[in-house]
């Protein structure tokens, strides 16, 4: 086996987290576990077969196995690795992980993420979950030159966390160029062919969202939403309220709050 697919739609239960230790009193190791995930980070060297397939094992890589899968370990001596024996229920799209693969850059942020699961374990139990369900995000979105599926362009990524946290500020398509590190042509291009949309209708969308969002859910003043995504100007912003929601601000309000909590908002 050398795929595996995963669903993270919910935080795993975790039956047990720790640092194994192996090798000592035998070289080899068979066996399974029939209803759980195994997460593994090695530190040491080894063979592991999964399923039939070999694998090579050296400090700094990950595993995840699922249930029911027979692996085989042959130790070179004294073997020590975190580990987490995880239900993982079947919620949220399917993701396609290798079974074994290089944590790279990640190494550092997983194996601090699992410690702190781990130290959490005994008092704190839903941080213990927390902290193992960022660390399966991690380990599905780590690079494999074999058999990952090519995901959205750096320059498209970087663009859209820069916009992301700065919505509430003035945004032009050059400036998101230049933190992206790419031309404004550049950049429109990338953007469409990952998006669909340009840059500009990505921002205002974003913006918009974020607006319907507090004028439903919060009690903040009319003015004080649109200063927060950018669009200071009341006009404006009752402009694109309209255009883009189909409602004036007010009116958006007051269809979630009572007329007199809206109208002093």
């Amino acid at each position: 086996m050398r795929e595996t697919e995963i669903h993270l739609g919910e935080p795993p239960d975790v039956a047990l987290i720790g640092v194994g230790v192996h090798g000592v009193a035998s070289r080899t190791d068979v066996f399974r576990l029939p209803e759980l995930w195994q997460l593994h980070l090695y530190q040491y060297e080894a063979e592991l077969t999964v399923d039939g397939t070999a694998h090579t094992i050296r400090p700094g890589r990950v595993s995840l196995v699922p249930p029911g899968t027979t692996v085989r370990y042959r130790y070179r001596g004294r073997s020590e690795h975190l580990f987490a024996h995880l239900r993982i229920a079947p919620a949220g799209a399917p993701r396609t992980v290798p079974v074994v693969q290089d944590a790279g850059p990640e190494l550092t942020t997983l194996t601090g993420l699992l410690l702190q699961a781990m130290a959490a374990a005994p008092s704190e139990p839903d941080r213990t979950r927390a902290e193992l369900w960022t660390a399966l995000w991690r380990v599905a979105r780590l690079t494999s030159p074999v058999t990952a599926a090519p995901g959205p362009h750096r320059a498209v990524t970087t663009a859209i966390a820069h916009i992301e946290a700065h919505l509430a500020a003035p945004l032009t398509v050059p400036e998101v160029a230049r933190v992206a590190g790419v031309s404004h042509n550049h950049l429109t291009r990338l953007f469409h062919a990952e998006t669909g949309g340009t840059v500009v209708a990505y921002i205002r969308r974003r913006r918009l969202e974020r607006a319907h969002h507090l004028l439903r859910a919060t009690t903040l003043s009319i003015p004080a939403v649109a200063a927060s995504v950018g669009i200071p100007d009341l006009q404006a912003f009752n402009k694109a309220c309209r255009r883009e929601l189909g409602a004036s601000p007010r009116a958006l309000r007051g269809a979630t709050f009572p007329a007199g909590l809206a109208n002093s908002a």
